[in-house]
């Protein structure tokens, strides 16, 4: 190797850190609210007040968009609240227990939200049932014809 090429080679090799190979050299890392978006933050809450009043402003002098802004941020949408509903179920099969359901809605004794989450409720339950239906006939079958 000549000598020109040594020190080529030994230039882009860095001296020895202190800090091993998978080890950080910041174990504790960035400080929080040290970025940008924590300085463009902080500008904008400071003045928060009057934006709002600006904005508030806007949708008074007829600003639809404006109006509608405040309204979706500031006030939250009204949701449809169902009231728990007591409902009893008959004893038959999961079939019957469905027509229960759909019967309540239909009358109005039980919400139709309601309604949809109890038949999606009684929909598991008719799979769970049905697997365990096919395990004990599987079972039966292996027990008649001897395999385990």
């Amino acid at each position: 190797m000549s000598k020109g090429k040594a020190n080529m080679t030994a230039a882009k090799k860095r001296p020895p850190g202190r800090w091993k190979p998978g080890e950080s050299g910041n174990p504790k890392g960035r400080t929080r609210g040290s970025g940008e978006v924590s300085k463009i933050r902080a500008a904008i809450a400071a003045r928060v007040p009057e934006l709002l009043a600006k904005l508030m402003a806007q949708a008074l002098a007829g600003d639809t968009s404006a109006a509608r802004l405040l309204l979706e941020r500031a006030i939250a949408p009204l949701r449809a609240a169902e009231q728990p509903q007591a409902l009893t179920l008959p004893d038959g099969s999961l079939t019957d227990q469905g027509r229960a359901v759909l019967r309540s809605v239909a009358i109005g004794e039980l919400a139709p939200g309601q309604g949809a989450a109890l038949l999606g409720a009684i929909g598991t339950l008719a799979r769970v049932s049905e697997i365990d239906e096919l395990e004990s006939r599987i079972a039966a079958l292996e027990q008649k014809h001897g395999n385990t």
